[in-house]
């Protein structure tokens, strides 16, 4: 009998999942990276922790093949630069529909439940480019997804920033749609409520405290006392999030749309790059966060039920344009290799477990690039350093960051190395005129990690599921709120590009003190 009872137990734990994750609760999965992880490896990861929602940011061939056959819920994306043609040809979502979701179902059991046409497409940094084409091209993909027989099953919405709602007394129950989208939002509106979709938003406290002076720390996470707590005639908010998103309901009241369920399409704090981008407050919110979704006792606003809320995002992207703040490269909750950052209680129960990493992964030869201080060049050290980190990842040298202030051998070793691994370990990229040499013994030092970057395979996209390197916003929207408490995360617009010359000046400045 208990050879019985011991078989049945090494049984669950074999094919569960380790994690028993809240109820509602997703991830969304971004690939703008140098080296990406193979799908199936990510695919392991979200069902070794228990994850079964997963968002995309677009169609793509060799993603949307390894989630197939999995119980794992899809929201596949489509990206801006899709819509004008979505929404002039129907002939366009026809193709797309048939590429991108019939051909999975076809194959083997693939369990997409929404399409999010469009990435925050009414952004006041885009000025009204996406505002009329934006329903149009819903229109046509639900249509599409009607004639081939799967619209029942697939909800399709728009992933719209917190920037669309304001609250002129920044109170939440004064919350209403911007006055130049009013129209907008109501044909928004009364697509979802006709189709039963939800309206899907991305809410970032993260923000909120990186762009406003004097905005209090403690209202970002959801700790917070009376002392920094909103008060709206009576009702004290303690987090900025249960804020915002009770102005969005508040908004849908107001335009007759009460009963449109919402979805957090994003929400997550980065952990480098920046003096408050750190993995404590990272654990902090997410801790936070988990215990309100599995309580459920919603919003007061709209009680006894959450929102669903996809945190963003699974893992670090070294590609993503740093135009929004250096923290933009570092939103993963697993690195960029997939091994976990901290421990994360996905039940929402508070415990202190450690995530499940990925496996399999290869990595490289055990080969770093790191500063040679016996060069005999020494002048050139700021240029060289100002130069790699023109071309790699250098966010965590910026102050604040995880490798500032460790001197001249630690940063300028940090620039090199990051080349040299984004380079394959090619021997000609740890060079610069003699300034950098291999070693085969780890630099890393306490905070300050020198990674070892991972093999990848070729990868196959159709056409169809081709899209800008940015998976989230990054050329920040004006805020319509002044106050410190205000209830909206304006968020960035899509550019892969960051800027060369601000960065090389930075570098150059850092370095130009050190020889000073």
């Amino acid at each position: 009998m208990l050879q019985a009872q011991g078989f049945l137990w090494a049984y669950i734990l074999l094919f569960f999942p380790t994690s028993i994750v809240a109820q509602g609760l997703g991830v969304n999965w971004g690939v703008i990276a140098s080296h990406p992880l193979d799908p199936k490896i990510v695919v392991n990861i979200l069902k070794d922790n228990g994850i079964k929602k997963v968002k995309l940011f677009h169609a793509e061939h060799d993603i949307l093949t390894a989630l197939s056959g999995t119980d794992i819920e899809v929201m596949v994306g489509i990206p801006n630069h899709s819509l004008e043609s979505l929404s002039e040809k129907y002939s366009v979502a026809q193709a797309w529909v048939k590429a991108n979701i019939t051909a999975y179902q076809l194959q083997v059991s693939f369990c997409c439940r929404y399409v999010a046409v469009g990435n925050e497409p009414f952004l006041a940094a885009y000025n009204g480019t996406y505002n009329n084409i934006t329903l149009p091209a819903t229109k046509n993909i639900l249509k599409a997804l009607n004639e081939a027989c799967v619209g029942k099953d697939i909800k399709v919405s728009t992933p719209l920033n917190g920037d669309v709602y304001i609250t002129p007394t920044y109170k939440p129950s004064d919350g209403i749609f911007r006055h130049d989208l009013a129209d907008i939002m109501n044909g928004i509106c009364e697509f979802l409520h006709k189709n039963n979709a939800a309206f899907i938003v991305n809410i970032y406290p993260f923000l909120n405290l990186y762009q406003n002076p004097g905005f209090p720390e403690t209202y970002a996470f959801f700790d917070n006392d009376d002392s920094n707590s909103m008060d709206d005639h009576g009702v004290k908010y303690r987090s900025v999030l249960d804020a915002n998103i009770d102005t969005l309901v508040a908004a849908l009241k107001v335009s007759n749309f009460s009963d449109i369920p919402i979805i957090v399409g994003e929400v997550g704090w980065p952990t480098d790059g920046n003096i408050y981008a750190t993995t404590k407050n990272a654990k902090k919110i997410y801790n936070g966060l988990l215990k309100r979704i599995v309580k459920n006792e919603g919003t007061p606003l709209r009680a006894k039920q959450y929102p669903d809320v996809y945190m963003f995002s699974l893992l670090d992207e070294d590609l993503k344009s740093i135009d929004p703040g250096m923290f933009e490269r570092h939103w993963g909750i697993f690195s960029f290799d997939g091994q976990p950052k901290f421990p994360m209680d996905l039940s929402g129960k508070g415990q202190n477990k450690p995530l499940v990493g990925g496996k399999n992964v290869t990595y490289m030869e055990k080969k770093w690039c790191v500063y040679n201080k016996d060069a005999s060049n020494q002048k050139d050290l700021p240029v060289k350093v100002a130069w790699a980190c023109n071309n790699i990842d250098c966010t965590t040298l910026v102050p604040g960051a995880s490798c500032s202030g460790m001197g001249i051998d630690m940063n300028a070793s940090v620039a090199f190395n990051m080349y040299y691994q984004m380079a394959n370990q090619t021997k000609g990229a740890c060079d610069f005129e003699g300034l950098a040499k291999i070693v085969k013994r780890d630099p890393s030092n306490g905070t300050c990690r020198l990674p070892i970057m991972i093999k990848t395979i070729q990868t196959t996209s159709n056409s169809s599921a081709s899209a800008p390197k940015s998976s989230r916003s990054s050329t920040f929207s004006s805020s319509t709120s002044h106050s410190p408490f205000e209830t909206h995360s304006p968020s960035p617009s899509s550019s892969p590009f960051h800027s060369p010359l601000l960065i090389f000046q930075i570098f150059v400045g850092i370095f130009t003190i050190w020889f000073v």
